[in-house]
């Protein structure tokens, strides 16, 4: 369609473009789901060297104060800004320009991400304290230490979220997606060679080797990109000329993005605060079942807004607004589908998962016990959670970017208020925190989409009240066939040897998920026949 053009693509280039975004979305899915698991894999190991205690505490929040950043300034604000420019700019200006944009904003990240490093690293003390000011002297002091040895990972890891903007927005969603695994498989592999040299006996000195461990994986996570970027005709030069329109454009979406996605690290920070109050273990645990609840996040959530973006905004850029309003439907639906039947099998299943994962070397039964507690009550935000990847990169797509920023507002009082209320006064603890996540994310969606439906005039919600109802049924099935598993199979989790363990949950969770299927299917819920549409025509020109 040529730029301008505000006429409705015909029916058949619609489909190849749901048929794209089908696609695109499952790749997307497999690799993330490979990030996940050997992000799985990754604290597993931790765990299994250090417990889960004192040292890994340090470790987490050390880790997550570079991270938070790379979270605000480049997977977040960033690469969602420049996505939504570099798209708009090829369809208009051609790739040339395109490419001349890169550069720019290329060398104003460089620039700018390195002086924040060098910040970081002077100002750790400082930061420490500020997110964990119920650690002691000995804890602060190793937190410190290691933070300043991951700060530059921000540098690293924001640039390879920069590369993954460029590809993503010229379809290329494979090698972004996969790259993740590398950082992995890097922070693994370095850390645990490194910390063995450091103490062969993985002592509280050998975690300085995950630490270095962590800037080898954000570089490999980086560098395996490249290649894909230089096929798609990419070449880096330096340019400075930053008054450039793109530059201001993107510049422009990303304000109010980072203040949308600083409130968010805001509740990280406030529920860091309150974690670092309850003594050891509490902050491990809870990055223990967040990580679980961000694999189904991670593969359905995650994919659906990477891969939604760049469509949503091509739609958004020639006032396809049929289309528009139909692909963001369809992608709440298709999230939908999938996180409701995870979060009932996490919640029902939780012990037996976290023991399976994580119950191994000084991770023990009582750390798997309060990490079940708190993935329970996380995994009930999980629906909405993932709607909002698709939700918010649509008001991105229109240019309704602060609506997403005012709402973050209230999400930020609105987990001070449930935080005090959950730990302090009813006393929860960790579990107290976890539930005010949930309760967050699934108010930060049902306002966003009640604002964008009164926006779009509708949004198909009947149809997606009709899922819902049908989607709650089949997953009504997996929730009892997982329970009785869990009682008659399960119950000796806590002292049953790894593989009769193991062994058991596959079986439970293939039967219940088999028959959430089997559920949807006979309950005719549409997406579902479109996946195995999918997965038939990917079998068919497998063996063609």
């Amino acid at each position: 369609m040529p730029p301008g053009d505000t006429s409705a693509p015909t029916a058949g280039a619609t489909g190849r473009e749901e048929r794209l975004n089908t696609r695109a979305a499952g790749v997307v899915g497999l690799a993330v789901l490979c990030s996940r698991v050997l992000g799985l894999a990754r604290e597993q190991i931790f765990a299994a060297l250090f417990g889960g205690g004192r040292v890994m505490d340090a470790f987490t929040i050390a880790f997550r104060i570079p991270n938070l950043l790379r979270d605000l300034f480049a997977e977040g604000a960033l690469s969602t800004a420049f996505v939504t420019v570099f798209a708009r700019t090829a369809a208009v200006e051609g790739e040339a320009a395109a490419w001349r944009l890169a550069n720019k904003v290329a060398t104003l990240a460089v620039i700018t991400l390195s002086a924040i490093t060098v910040v970081g690293i002077l100002c750790a003390p400082w930061l420490v304290a500020a997110l964990a000011p119920g650690f002691d002297a000995g804890k602060a002091e190793l937190t410190v230490t290691l933070t300043r040895v991951m700060y530059p990972f921000i540098l690293l890891v924001s640039l390879a979220a920069l590369v993954m903007g460029m590809l993503n927005a010229r379809n290329v969603f494979g090698v972004p997606a996969m790259a993740s695994s590398f950082f992995n498989l890097g922070s693994i592999v370095a850390g645990v060679l490194i910390g063995y040299w450091i103490d062969p006996h993985f002592g509280a000195r050998a975690i300085l080797g995950l630490a270095i461990g962590t800037l080898v994986g954000g570089a490999l996570q980086l560098f395996v990109q490249l290649p894909a970027l230089a096929g798609q005709g990419y070449r880096f030069r330096a340019d400075f000329a930053w008054r450039d329109p793109g530059v201001r454009a993107i510049l422009g979406l990303m304000g109010p993005s980072v203040i949308a996605a600083s409130t968010t690290q805001v509740n990280v920070l406030i529920n860091s605060v309150f974690a670092s109050e309850l003594g050891d273990g509490p902050t491990f645990w809870l990055t223990v079942a967040f990580r679980l609840m961000q694999l189904p996040l991670g593969v359905f959530g995650v994919a659906l807004g990477t891969v939604a973006l760049p469509l949503l905004a091509r739609m958004a850029a020639t006032n396809n607004m049929g289309a528009f309003r139909s692909e963001l439907a369809r992608g709440m639906r298709l999230a939908f589908l999938m996180t409701i039947p995870a979060s009932v099998g996490l919640m029902v299943l939780a012990e037996p998962i976290i023991s399976v994962l994580y119950q191994h070397g000084r991770f023990g039964a009582h750390e798997t016990a309060e990490s079940a507690g708190a993935l329970r009550f996380y995994a009930l935000g999980l629906c909405g959670y993932a709607a909002l990847k698709v939700l918010v990169n649509a008001f991105y797509a229109i240019d309704r970017r602060k609506t997403p920023m005012v709402v973050s507002f209230l999400a930020v009082a609105l987990n001070l208020g449930l935080n005090l209320v959950f730990t302090r006064t009813l006393g929860w603890g960790h579990r107290g925190l976890a539930l005010s996540t949930a309760c967050v994310a699934t108010a930060n969606f049902l306002i966003l989409y009640a604002l964008m439906r009164a926006h779009l005039g509708r949004l198909e919600s009947r149809t997606m009240a009709q899922l819902l109802g049908k989607v709650g049924l089949a997953s009504l099935v997996l929730g009892v066939l997982a329970w009785a598993g869990g009682h008659f199979l399960l119950a000796d989790w806590a002292v049953a040897a790894f593989w009769p363990k193991c062994l058991k949950l596959a079986a439970v969770i293939v039967v219940s998920g088999g028959a959430f299927f089997a559920c949807a299917a006979l309950l005719r819920i549409g997406e579902v026949h479109d996946i195995l549409g999918a997965v038939r025509r990917r079998l068919a020109r497998s063996r063609t």
